[in-house]
């Protein structure tokens, strides 16, 4: 548990990373605006890269600290055991959606180095690595809903209460 902790953990720095590369390239393009000489062809194409990577890379974090968005408007007026049943479903429709998402875009990484696919940009990058961010993301993603999942039906995880998803608010 500790070392997945810490992979979710990597990929959040990672995104941190990224984010900083997203403004780094910002930066770059403007000033390539102002001093020609200074431009670098396709840098608002890898701030859209770098941003992607930074957004997939995030949520598997993310998910683990409790951070996603959660409707529990309905869910926290239910019974006990419904409303564990009703955890463990949802549970279970993120995992398929996650895992959905993750197969999907490692596929289209695949196919983006099998078809050598680059940008349409005078920088004609591969498409597969920056693709790869968004994979690796997703992959984790499906990985940390998996973890959790496997925590509810278990009973390890406990819902958040009524109390607890107030304090939550800001």
């Amino acid at each position: 548990m500790k070392a997945l902790s810490r992979l979710f953990d990597a990929a959040g720095w990672a995104a941190g990373v990224f984010l900083i590369g997203t403004l780094a390239m910002v930066l770059i393009s403007i000033v390539g605006r102002l001093l020609p000489a200074l431009a670098l062809p396709g840098a608002d194409a890898y701030a859209g890269y770098c941003m992607a990577a930074a957004a997939f890379l995030a949520l598997p974090s993310t998910l683990r600290r409790g951070e996603h968005i959660r409707v529990t408007l309905v869910v926290q007026r239910l019974p006990g055991r419904v409303r564990r049943t009703v955890e463990i479903a949802a549970h279970g429709v993120g995992l398929f959606l996650a895992g959905a998402l993750a197969w999907f875009s490692a596929r289209l990484v695949w196919q983006s180095h099998t078809f050598h696919d680059i940008s349409t940009g005078l920088d004609a990058t591969p498409l597969w690595i920056p693709q790869l961010g968004m994979a690796v993301g997703a992959l984790l993603l499906a990985l940390a809903m998996l973890v959790q999942c496997v925590e509810v039906m278990s009973g390890r995880v406990p819902p958040l209460s009524a109390s607890d998803e107030s304090a939550r608010v800001e």
